[in-house]
């Protein structure tokens, strides 16, 4: 067989293998179950014996030191404006919850009336999901004097938050001690979070706390293998990620009636939820050590994140000030990245790279520098033509191993007299043929493997741009030319109404028929592969020949529901190797006929004798 067959079947047939793991692992998500109990969960309180932030519930048995406490709706409470240039929302008066945001600069579809991403919502809504701070008491103080999810706290001074002007609360607990609670927001989505005590009574201890709790799994749940969705947790370097099904596995904590996952009291890190595009993170101060939580109350079915800072001994006429963080907005790398330069330790993590990660960080990195550079020169659908200059790049580190592997093709393809006559010489005698091709691929230094080597390369290189391509933001709702909208979502055009000439609708992508439903790119992929092929004559093999035949039309179709910044990748991908393996071929005296092989392929093959 032509080395250079052999090598395009190689490719195409684990390309096949790719692309069928794919399908398999990743089918389209299913509608997640909706809890009818969710709303009706009661708020954390601290446990008075141990400092630990439980769910109080009409158990009788519910852990002693845990005092009940009646729900109180938080939807229709006072509240504080928040208003930034990028958030919009409030905080409850009840609790001082973050329990009320949106994101201005995100919308839920590409409808230019669509609504803003909703991110938080307030207990009593469906998929409740918010933040709350306060204290636990350990020592010298009742868990009704400390601030919890019932407090009314009442507003110091400004009653909007802004990036200029940040709110305080205070709550004076009537038994000597006042409490105060400042929060700031940056132009982002990083809220810092000052909680103060000064104590006028009898020495006290506590712990400050924050959680995060989330009523139910997300509406909008993924369930794919390649996208973490669920607990994320930074430990002192050690990156924790567990989905929402494996919290519910945890070991079952009888003295809070949760099952729990804990961990010893770390120097650095952060914990919180993490969804596909959005993200809520706690982040103690990384100077203090503190225990992080993850817990689920089957009960209720809620989630919950908890960072728990040391305990804080007051004598009488003390006070103390902590000061924490809250990550709660979208994950747009350029803002992680930059707060982890700021000092939360390992914060780039919290977006999903997956195990190519040290591949899918530094690709990411480039396509977000080309894009940043086209779109700062003007140049619309930035990036599309980011991942098409991204493609040229990768091309280019890997061109020598590219030039070396089709080189090695070409002498290959010299030596074919010479393995015609060593064929002839020993007929039938496998071994002897095979020792004596060895001893001339030696002495001519032809390495007939290495024609396999950029084919293999490109397959981590594919996974790890596909990652890149579904779990960053910044290719949600990107746009590129005509009719691509979305780089994320597949070509919405479709064969089946003519590309939109005829008014009829075509099946939703997820829809298994929508893998017939062909749209521009995956007719161009399939098109970019088939002339790919005629660089080379057709096989004289007919098993070989009917596989070539349909390989580039199996993979259009089975392309077709992929991501459009992953089709035109792909697309860009063979363009540039069907230039460089006809510009490497006419460098080594051979001049493929390209136009020939097309047509040869359309001939009608004659019957063979006796059929």
């Amino acid at each position: 067989m032509d080395d250079q067959n052999r090598n395009l079947i190689l490719a195409t047939a684990l390309s096949f293998v790719v692309i069928l793991i794919w399908f398999v692992l990743f089918p389209p998500p299913e509608d997640p179950a909706t809890d009818p109990n969710a709303a009706a969960v009661e708020q954390s309180v601290a446990s008075a014996e141990t400092g630990a932030i439980a769910l109080p519930t009409a158990d009788p048995a519910q852990p002693a030191g845990t005092p009940a406490v009646a729900d109180t709706p938080v939807v229709e409470t006072p509240r504080i404006a928040i208003e930034t240039a990028r958030l919009e929302g409030s905080i409850s008066l009840t609790g001082g919850r973050i329990d009320d945001l949106r994101l201005k600069d995100y919308r839920e579809t590409l409808d230019e009336d669509a609504d803003i991403v909703t991110f938080l919502s307030p207990q009593g809504t469906d998929g409740a999901y918010y933040a709350l701070h306060g204290w636990a008491a350990t020592a010298g103080i009742s868990a009704d004097a400390v601030p919890g999810p019932d407090t009314a706290w009442q507003v110091v001074g400004n009653d909007v938050l802004t990036e200029t002007t940040p709110v305080t609360l205070a709550w004076d607990n009537g038994v000597g001690q006042i409490f105060n609670r400042t929060i700031e927001v940056d132009e982002n989505y990083l809220f810092t979070i000052t909680q103060s005590i000064q104590n006028n009574g009898a020495e006290i201890s506590l712990r400050p706390y924050g959680l995060i709790r989330r009523h139910g799994e997300p509406a909008d749940l993924k369930s794919f293998f390649i996208l973490h969705e669920g607990l994320v947790r930074m430990s002192d370097g050690e990156l924790q990620e567990e989905k929402y099904d494996k919290m519910t596995d945890f070991a079952f904590d009888e003295r809070e009636g949760t099952t729990a996952d804990r961990i010893e009291v770390a120097e650095k890190g952060w914990i919180g939820f993490t969804d596909h595009f959005w993200m809520t993170t706690l982040i103690p101060d990384q100077a203090q050590g503190f225990r992080s939580v993850a817990k689920y109350f089957e009960t209720y079915d809620i989630y919950q994140t908890e960072a728990v800072g040391l305990p804080v001994t007051l004598a009488e006429g003390q006070s103390v000030e902590i000061t924490s963080q809250l990550f709660a907005g979208a994950k747009e790398w350029e803002a992680i990245r930059n707060y982890e330069r700021a000092g939360i330790d390992g914060f780039l993590d919290s977006i999903d790279w997956g195990w190519f990660f040290f591949l899918t960080k530094p690709i990411f990195a480039v396509l977000h520098w080309l894009n940043v550079t086209l779109a700062g020169m003007g140049i619309a659908g930035s990036m599309g033509w980011a991942i098409i200059a991204l493609t040229l790049l990768i091309k280019a580190v890997l061109f020598p191993l590219a030039y070396r592997s089709y080189s090695s093709m070409a002498k290959m393809r010299e030596l074919q007299p010479q393995m015609a006559e060593l064929k002839e010489k020993f007929g039938d005698d496998r071994q002897k043929m095979q020792q004596a091709t060895m001893e001339l691929y030696k002495k001519e230094k032809v390495n007939p493997a290495s024609g396999c080597l950029p084919i293999l390369l490109q397959i981590p290189i594919f996974f790890s741009l596909y990652k890149v391509i579904f779990v960053t933001l910044e290719l949600r709702h990107a746009p590129w030319i005509g009719w691509i909208k979305d780089l994320s979502a597949p070509d919405p055009t479709s064969i089946l109404n003519l590309f939109g000439l005829l008014p009829n609708e075509t099946p939703s992508p997820e829809s298994f028929l929508f893998i017939i439903s062909l749209g521009v790119l995956p007719i161009l992929l399939g098109i970019s592969m088939w002339l790919q092929q005629k660089l080379n004559p057709q096989p004289t093999d007919p098993t070989q020949q009917m596989i070539f035949a349909w390989m580039p039309w199996v993979f259009m179709f089975m392309l077709g529901s992929f991501a459009s910044g992953l089709v035109i990748y792909w697309i860009a991908n063979n363009v540039i190797t069907f230039t460089q393996q006809y510009l490497i071929m006419r460098s080594h005296g051979y001049k493929p006929d390209v136009f020939g092989n097309i047509r040869d392929s359309f001939k009608r093959k004659p019957k063979a004798e006796g059929k």
